[in-house]
């Protein structure tokens, strides 16, 4: 059998799918905030193309994503295991197992925290509407997505930090 006959998995265990390769497609500085965060891409195992699904885990520390927004694409978490902080720009508050939140595309930004001594799980469901962009209001980026190439940008001054790379 070719690599290209292998067929995905119909079922596994969640936690023993891989970790993604590369932790993060931030540029530095913003790179290093996500030491703490471990993604297990779900939905690739399994040839998803319409929407992606992670199973992360946050050490104590660790955060989800930086403050963010997408303009065309909707978000959605699940937590399985320890209390999560959602911050909303507005709001912070501590979810606990068997919790959710959604985040309609153009809503309110927002990221995860983990301030315990404990990990936290979460599930991650996003869709994959294409031409979207994704707004990270505290840091002054926009990251503006194309089928063949990415870009990250300063919203102020519109200087470049990245391209091709955050996928």
């Amino acid at each position: 059998m070719s690599l290209k006959e292998v067929k995905p998995p119909q079922a596994i265990v969640a936690a023993s799918a891989p970790a993604r390769t590369k932790s993060t497609n931030y540029p530095e500085p913003f790179a290093s905030m996500m030491a703490n965060r471990i993604k297990h891409p779900l939905g690739d195992l399994f040839g998803l193309k319409n929407f992606g699904v992670n199973l992360t885990r946050l050490r104590p520390a660790g955060v989800s994503a930086l403050h963010h927004r997408h303009s065309r694409q909707d978000e959605f978490i699940y937590v399985f295991e320890g209390a999560p902080t959602l911050f909303t720009g507005v709001d912070e508050i501590e979810l606990r197992p068997g919790m959710c939140a959604g985040f309609p595309a153009g809503g309110a930004a927002h990221h995860l925290a983990n301030r315990t001594d404990a990990d936290v799980v979460i599930l991650e469901i996003g869709d994959r509407t294409p031409g979207g962009e994704g707004s990270y209001p505290n840091d002054d980026i926009v990251a503006v997505m194309a089928p063949k190439w990415d870009l990250a940008l300063h919203a102020q001054g519109w200087q470049l930090l990245l391209s091709s790379a955050w996928r």
